[in-house]
């Protein structure tokens, strides 16, 4: 485990004026805490994250590529191999810009949050929060070790916060809330050099995004076929009927009847086999309490 006595963290914010600001207030109201890195987008921070091991994340919750959401999923989902020696989750922070949606979301997963413009007189609570969590983890630790138990319990906390509030709050979409719900697909039209060809979407074994395109693979006795559509995958699985198509990851959504097995292999890690696709599909832990034998 990392020994450590300076409380440590790591900024996620793609705005340099407001990561700056953060910091300064930050100083101000912390003085003890060590800002390790400031990046600017999901990715760096999660690779950053795992090769930093700080105490505390404070995570934008809109960054390119990866939001702080996705980007906080995708960090706990790797946290078991890509920090070793058994280093307890940071404690997590998002900053967001939105305001009543998104203070109701995160009070309700009990998880904590600064609104921008950050409030020194807010993030005076928060930095008294976290101190607290960091007290209470470093006596966790303890005690994990003198009585032999597991050092996942913070971590399979923040997996279940994660997981309910992407459910209410899914990313970068969640200011449309009061979009209209409309029948799910049945078909979707793709482009086969000049033609439009229509796929059934029952035919569809799974979707996965690939840079700016979504890969829409189906397969038949013959031969398998794929197509790329230019619909993100965060538009795309709304319209999606939850009970037909499942999603195992980030990036990628599974028609559950096409799942022929799962398989779980030597660090743990969930695979799925589709019928009639030679390909192994990985299941984040963010999702693999769907796969539960009844």
């Amino acid at each position: 485990m990392k020994k450590t006595t300076t409380p440590t963290a790591l900024i996620a914010e793609d705005e340099p004026l407001l990561a700056a600001a953060l910091q300064a207030e930050l100083a101000r109201a912390w003085p003890e805490l060590q800002i390790l890195a400031v990046v600017g987008d999901g990715v760096s921070a999660v690779t950053q994250s795992l090769r930093l091991q700080p105490d505390v994340l404070f995570f934008d919750i809109r960054m390119p590529a990866l939001s702080g959401l996705d980007a906080a999923a995708e960090l706990v989902d790797a946290w078991n191999t890509g920090a070793p020696g058994g280093t307890p989750f940071p404690a997590l922070v998002f900053v967001t810009a939105y305001d009543h949606y998104a203070v109701q979301a995160f009070e309700a997963q009990a998880m904590d949050y600064l609104l921008k413009p950050v409030q020194p007189a807010r993030l005076q609570k928060t930095v008294a929060k976290v101190q607290l969590a960091l007290a209470n983890r470093a006596q966790a630790a303890i005690d994990s070790i003198a009585t032999s138990t597991s050092g996942n319990t913070q971590l399979n906390a923040t997996l279940a916060q994660l997981r309910r509030l992407l459910a209410i709050m899914p990313g970068p979409m969640a200011e449309n809330s009061n979009a209209t719900t409309t029948a799910p697909l049945k078909v979707i039209q793709v482009s086969v050099g000049n033609a439009i060809r229509i796929v059934q979407v029952d035919d569809i074994s799974y979707f996965e995004a690939a840079d700016k395109y979504v890969r829409v693979l189906t397969s038949n006795s013959q031969e398998n076929h794929e197509y790329l559509i230019r619909t993100p995958l965060r538009d795309l699985l709304p319209q999606l009927d939850g009970q037909s198509f499942w999603q195992v990851h980030r990036g990628t959504v599974v028609r559950a009847s096409a799942i022929d097995a799962v398989t779980r292999d030597e660090m743990g890690k969930l695979w799925l086999q589709l019928r009639g696709r030679p390909e192994k599909l990985s299941v984040s832990r963010l999702y693999a309490h769907l796969f539960k034998a009844m």
